[in-house]
């Protein structure tokens, strides 16, 4: 049967302790690989996601860090080298988000601090990690991207900026260490259902359901899954790509 084995590889995944990035934390160690799990400012939801992990028989380590700040990257990527292990496979998964309004009502360090947090945060974790991943000659690159840079609707531009440009950052990057058997791919999930979701029972949203060609909201184990298959030895010739988990909502055209 054929199955995602990510046995004795290392993942680190910024915003682990976030509604996707717990998910994605679980689904690696279910798949075999030990965790790095990074933290912003919750660390006793970092201490407890550590503990699930290890439960699986697999190695996890917390680390903190401000991913919208080269030094604390490094920081972190030293922390990781002197006390654990480097990891194989990034997945950047940390984000912050504002209020959705228009463009004139929208503060102006908005926008900065999405730049920080899409492209930047990207940068800083490439210079951090990919320079192992070259000396290996394997890895994978994985950034959560959005359906909204796609859609570019309304009263999303300071998101949807920021994860473009983090679209245009990563494809100049897929092409740069294709060569280094590293790949570099996007995930593009719509509004997702979580475990706050589940907790208030909001997993129904009609007014978007509607405009779902599914009929639904997709799930964070199916963006998680999605995760694992890039990370997996099953996507070994695939990068540059942008692929949306949202239920048919954006389709990228040849």
């Amino acid at each position: 049967m054929l199955k995602i084995d990510l046995t004795g590889k290392t993942v680190i995944i910024t915003g682990a302790t976030g509604q996707l990035g717990r998910v994605m934390a679980q689904k690696a160690a279910q798949c075999g690989a030990n965790v790095i799990i990074h933290y912003s400012k919750n660390e006793s939801a970092a201490r407890m996601l550590e503990e699930e992990i290890t439960s699986y028989n697999v190695r996890a380590f917390s680390v903190q860090a401000d991913v919208t700040k080269q030094e604390s990257v490094d920081a972190m990527r030293e922390k990781i080298e002197k006390e654990f292990v480097m990891p194989d496979i990034i997945i950047c998964a940390a984000v912050i988000q504002y209020e959705w309004v228009d463009v004139l009502s929208q503060p102006i360090e908005d926008y900065y601090s999405q730049f920080e947090s899409c492209v930047m945060h990207n940068v800083y974790m490439a210079k951090a990690f990919v320079p192992h991943l070259k000396a290996q000659k394997y890895g994978r690159f994985i950034s959560i991207n959005t359906e909204c840079a796609y859609l570019a609707e309304a009263n999303c531009s300071a998101y949807t900026a920021g994860k473009r440009g983090m679209d245009g950052l990563l494809r100049c990057l897929a092409k740069e260490i294709a060569a280094d058997n590293i790949t570099v791919n996007e995930i593009a999930p719509g509004w997702t259902i979580s475990y706050i979701d589940r907790e208030n029972g909001t997993q129904k949203q009609e007014s978007y359901d509607r405009i779902v060609p599914m009929g639904r909201r997709g799930t964070d184990e199916e963006v998680a899954n999605m995760a694992m298959f890039l990370a997996s030895d099953l996507a070994s010739f695939t990068t540059g790509c942008y692929i949306p988990v949202c239920g048919g909502r954006v389709m990228p055209a040849i």
